[in-house]
């Protein structure tokens, strides 16, 4: 044989391989599968929710199976049909070769082409239906309102449950019916049923009786669901934003309400047309009313709105909308709860005399002086103890009874912070050593040390003071969003870090972890299962995983809150407190929608953020008009255990959700008496309260149109930064004019929209073991008397004289400390309204410096005060004699304190001996300032201002 003969090359043989490939992918995506809905079950058992993973499992598969082969169903033997009633006789001389084609392969695999388009759009409308899981338990176990809508008289658990469930199922069905049409219009174009060229006009028929009459009537079936959908509308525009609010308005009402039925109206008409067309052969009819339909909408539907609005409403608005407006202000005021609350007008006196806060004696002694805000790093440098400890950004606030008496306190866990670990983040580390924090920190609200430290109720490692013996252990936290493996047979050695001293020569001593939480891992099949779930080989690999481990993963107190109860919105700042010899977490959570009939809708995100919130939160974008607080979580922070409580026992959404998921809500009346006294009216409630009532405090709807008494949310003046942001509310204790006894009241401020002077005052009643819990109560005071808003006080304070003059050697250039404006705090006391605010000061070190309380400020009407000590200024304010007694002044370090300082810095006991140092002198300058005696002033401000230099060369080492 010839050399230049190639012989031909074998063909190559894919299936085998392909189908190899498709194979391991399959099974791969299959384990990845199983692995996730394995440890996610495990991890419900482990916390005893698993009826919360059965139910929505079953309720996901059930829409998945039941709308996946409904869609298959109709696109599948829509296909069949039109294929059936395929002509007898085919034109090839009027196909092209590519029809042909498809044509002949239609012919030899007709059932499985069409299965497959078929199957395809089944799945993914299954895995579209199965997103509507929670719609569909929400309608199925609905729970009426008791309240129906002013314009269509049904029952608002309609829109909230019912009408979200019937736009899915009619929009399901009509796109099912427009994609089984498509289908069917296919094959009866490939079989010949159809001819695209008669439709250019060659004389024939554009479609055989068959194909027009499946095609008609399919059409019709269309037009009906066009109508049904069309007839919702009317119902969809009750939580409908319009020009001036969401919900009906005039044009809504009168036109568009009435528009809608018409709309439905010729569509069935069209729809009818359709029906006949099956029979009678004649596509001009329905194309006529098609053509109808669509003139209809544009004219009716658009164009006929558009001009009652522009040329009646408009010129007319506020006559005409007047109704709707109140219709409007009523069902916002009961969906945000704030439909009872209290407004009274308030002569705030502004003239300070001798005595005024003799009635406030009971109050004084509970105003806050250590910002949460400010004081972290203070935290951080006398808590810490070890650079892997850390705390919150912003502390919290809690109340414990100290002394047979609620004692506002703030209060931080100590947590881990991976992050600060050098040289140490391997694996074992981070898996198995670092697995937990360490100590409930607290300390009073209104104390501090003579040096301007905080007072500590309870704080170092191990844990002493005066709260109740617990468990310091923080398995569960803030910052715990990676997972740990904890637990060991027993008598193998721990491993796990547990504190920073250990005795017998340890640097430090080791844990293993005794509790229940985690879900087990001693099995090979439960440990390849998270080991595929994180994609973490080690956990196969490692020693340290052995038969007793367990994993601990979904940590952070508000995800497993939201794990466990997917309909709950979840506050964002739980809080810790130490409960029956226990830290928790208490978490709040709410119930929302926002289909309420007929309220105004607001940006959850936006109504939350203020000056101490985080920047980036989970509920982005959520729209809402309606809010209860109806649960408050629990979650132990050694076991991981979820405790769901009922609040809002009449909650129409709390009350379907119950029935969804029987026995996970605890009933209120089994909350114990030791969590009752730390729970509280919550933060975020309150914010998005206090942002609705701004505009819906009025009940007068020419009010509301007018916009001539908006309330607004003042910036915050002391940390607005370069962009306004708005002041927090604050948890103060309080004495409402008038009231015998001061109560724990969540507050805040309001100044009237562009202007700066204080308008509003209110405050909520934060104490849930009181019977007025929840009672919102608002001070409204005079337009006559102008009072001073934050942001002009916090001006006044800074450019006031007496002031500046005490903080001139902090603001000076190169000083050595800075000063630190706190909180401004408001308080109905005295008969007027007082401002509180609290200036820290900080060295310039770089390293171990933190803010400490140096002064008090406070103003009353146009008189300030500035002291050492809230005591001194209120004296200053009221002619020497504030007529009540603090209670703060400052405790001088001691021996018998009840809390050590945690573990101090080298050279930090020397430079806050010379603080106190330089303190003292700067008082003697201010006294010599006084004196007029500037040689004097001017000595002892050098002498401080030395002190201070050499403290920060002690800080620095």
């Amino acid at each position: 044989m010839s050399a230049d003969i190639l012989e031909p090359e074998a063909p190559v043989r894919r299936g085998p391989l392909l189908w190899t490939v498709l194979i391991v992918g399959a099974l791969i995506i299959m384990s990845v599968i199983a692995s996730r809905v394995g440890t996610d079950y495990l991890w419900f058992r482990s916390i005893d929710f698993q009826t919360v993973f059965t139910t929505q499992l079953a309720a996901r598969l059930g829409l998945l199976v039941a709308f996946g082969l409904l869609l298959f169903a109709v696109v599948f033997f829509s296909m069949v049909i039109a294929y059936r009633l395929r002509p007898k006789v085919r034109r090839a001389n009027l196909d092209s070769e590519l029809l042909v084609q498809l044509r002949d392969a239609l012919d030899q695999r007709s059932r499985l082409l069409m299965a497959i388009p078929a199957l395809v759009l089944g799945v993914l409308g299954g895995l579209a239906a199965m997103s509507m899981s929670s719609t569909f338990l929400a309608w199925w176990h609905r729970t009426p309102f008791g309240k129906d809508d002013a314009y269509f008289g049904v029952d608002a658990s309609y829109y909230v449950f019912t009408q979200p469930w019937l736009q899915f199922i009619v929009g399901y069905l009509l796109f099912a019916l427009i994609a089984g049409f498509i289908a069917a219009a296919a094959v009866h174009f490939m079989t010949g049923a159809l001819n695209a060229t008669a439709v250019r006009g060659r004389g024939n028929a554009p479609a055989s009786v068959a194909a027009q009459r499946q095609l008609s009537v399919m059409l019709g079936l269309v037009l009906l669901l066009i109508a049904a959908n069309t007839l919702l509308d009317r119902f969809a525009l009750t939580v409908t934003p319009n020009s001036l609010f969401t919900g009906i308005g005039y044009t809504d009402f009168e036109v568009r309400v009435p528009v809608t039925v018409i709309m439905a109206a010729i569509a069935v008409i069209v729809a009818i047309a359709a029906f006949v067309n099956a029979w009678k052969v004649r596509w001009s009819v329905p194309g006529a009313g098609i053509a109808l339909l669509i003139v209809s909408g544009i004219l009716l539907g658009m164009l006929y709105p558009w001009m009652i609005q522009s040329f009646q409403v408009t010129p007319n608005q506020q006559d005409l909308e007047r109704p709707y407006i109140a219709e409007n202000i009523a069902a916002t005021r009961y969906a945000y709860g704030i439909d009872e609350v209290e407004i009274e007008d308030y002569e705030a006196t502004t003239t300070a005399a001798s005595g005024q806060l003799r009635a406030d004696a009971e109050a004084l002694p509970a105003i806050r002086l250590m910002d949460p805000a400010v004081i972290p790093p203070t935290f951080e440098q006398l808590q810490q103890v070890r650079g892997y400890y850390a705390f919150p950004r912003v502390l919290d606030v809690d109340r414990y009874v100290i002394d047979g008496k609620p004692t506002d306190s703030v209060v931080a866990v100590r947590e881990l912070d991976l992050d600060s670990i050098e040289g140490g983040d391997t694996w074992n580390n981070r898996r198995t050593v670092y697995t937990h924090g360490f100590g409930m920190v607290a300390a009073y609200g209104n104390q501090r040390e003579a040096n301007g430290e905080p007072v500590f109720i309870s704080g170092g490692i191990p844990t002493v003071g005066l709260l109740e013996e617990h468990q310091p252990r923080i398995y569960f936290g803030e910052r715990t969003d990676y997972y740990v493996i904890v637990g060991a047979p027993e008598g193998a050695d721990p491993v796990e870090l547990d504190t920073p001293s250990g005795g017998e020569g340890r640097s430090e001593s080791l844990y293993t972890y005794t509790g229940s939480g985690g879900v087990p891992i001693g099995n090979l099949l439960t440990r390849a299962a998270f080991a595929i779930r994180f994609g973490d080989i080690n956990l196969m690999l490692s020693d340290r995983v052995n038969s007793e481990s367990r994993m601990l993963h979904n940590r952070l107190p508000a995800q497993r809150v939201q794990e466990v109860a997917p309909w709950l919105t979840i506050d964002s700042d739980a809080y810790p407190s130490v409960v029956d010899g226990k830290i928790v977490w208490i978490v709040d959570a709410y119930t929302t929608t926002d289909s309420y009939p007929n309220s105004a809708r607001v940006d959850w995100t936006q109504s939350i953020s203020d000056s101490r919130t985080a920047a980036n939160s989970l509920l982005i974008g959520q729209q809402v008009n309606y809010v209860r607080n109806s649960v408050k979580a629990v979650v132990d922070a050694y076991d991981g255990s979820v405790k769901l409580y009922e609040w809002d026992e009449e909650d129409p959404i709390l009350q379907t959700w119950s029935k969804a998921f029987p026995g996970i809500i605890t009933p209120k009346a089994d909350i114990p008496q030791p969590l009752l006294e730390h729970l509280r009216y919550p933060q975020d409630l309150f914010k998005v309260q206090r942002e609705v009532l701004g505009r819906y405090h009025t009940l007068n709807p020419n009010t509301w149109f007018q916009q001539s008494d908006i309330w607004q949310v003042p910036n915050d003046p002391v940390r607005a930064g370069q962009q306004p942001v708005k002041q927090p509310p604050y948890f103060l204790t309080v004495r409402w004019p008038d009231d015998e006894r001061p109560v724990y009241a969540n507050t805040t401020v309001f100044v009237p929209k562009d202007r700066e002077n204080l308008s509003v005052y209110m405050a909520v009643n934060a104490d849930a073991t009181t019977e007025d819990y929840g009672r919102m109560r608002v001070l409204k005071l005079s337009d006559a008397e102008q009072i001073a808003g934050p942001g002009q006080t916090y001006n006044f304070i800074q450019t006031n004289p007496v002031v500046a003059d005490r903080l001139l050697p902090f603001n000076r250039q190169g000083a050595s400390a800075s000063a630190i404006f706190g909180n401004l705090l408001t308080l109905p006391l005295g008969g007027g309204l007082l401002y509180v605010q609290p200036i820290y000061t900080q060295t310039t070190a770089t390293t171990g410096s933190y803010p400490a309380l140096r002064f008090i400020v406070v103003r009353f009407g146009e008189q300030i005060g500035i002291g050492d000590t809230l005591q001194a200024a209120l004296d200053q304010v009221f002619q020497g004699d504030a007529g009540a007694e603090t209670g703060e002044n400052p405790v001088p370090p001691s021996d018998e304190q009840p809390v050590p300082p945690g573990e101090v810095l080298v050279g930090q006991e020397r430079a806050l001996e010379l603080l106190g140092e330089a303190f003292t002198l700067f008082d003697g300058a201010d006294a010599a300032l006084r004196e007029g005696d500037l040689a004097e002033y001017q000595s002892k401000v050098d002498a401080a201002e030395a002190k201070m230099l050499e403290a920060q060369k002690a800080l620095e080492g």
